[in-house]
């Protein structure tokens, strides 16, 4: 499911320049507080839905609703900073704290030591970086997650990997027309 809902005004950053990863988790924030738009969202039993929001300073922002057991898979935001935050359920966010090459390559051995999980209950988000590699996950067997998403510039790309102990492969490259 998509469409496109209007949210709360947010200015980009005090100078007037590109909204930062703070200003994405401060949107972010006030977007999730916002309770009669995240009751809004239909949810799906199966799959997750989505609505397009309106975000600051010409970023691209969703409104996702995560049904038991969903998850996005292992996946980057290309050159995009980008924040999160769960407003209602629990979402767990596996990461990787290492940078992995941008581009020309296909299999990576990963170290033992990057793997990193966040447990974010409504209320919890977090801001990250170019190239934060990531996959999110509703844990619950029988609750919904909602969660609203912030991402400047809008995204140019989105790269999808597997995964196997420590191997990391690129599987697949999204662009904006696949996902809106």
């Amino acid at each position: 499911m998509s469409a496109s809902l209007s949210t709360p005004s947010s200015p980009v950053s005090p100078s007037g320049a590109a909204p930062t990863q703070a200003d994405l988790l401060d949107f972010v924030r006030r977007t999730a507080a916002d309770t009669e738009l995240i009751s809004s969202l239909p949810l799906d039993p199966e799959g997750r839905t989505w609505v397009r929001l309106e975000g600051p300073g010409g970023s691209e922002a969703w409104l996702i609703g995560w049904p038991p057991g969903s998850g996005t898979g292992w996946h980057d935001h290309a050159e995009s900073v980008g924040a999160f935050l769960t407003a209602a359920g629990e979402l767990r966010e596996n990461s990787l704290a290492t940078r992995l090459p941008t581009d020309g390559w296909k299999t990576l051995e990963l170290s033992e030591d990057v793997d990193r999980e966040r447990r974010l209950p409504a209320g919890k988000g977090r801001s990250f970086g170019r190239d934060h590699v990531h996959e999110v996950l509703n844990d619950s067997t029988g609750h919904h997650a909602i969660s609203v998403h912030a991402y400047y510039p809008p995204l140019p790309r989105i790269r999808r990997y597997s995964r196997s102990g420590p191997v990391l492969r690129l599987e697949q490259v999204e662009r904006p027309e696949d996902w809106q």
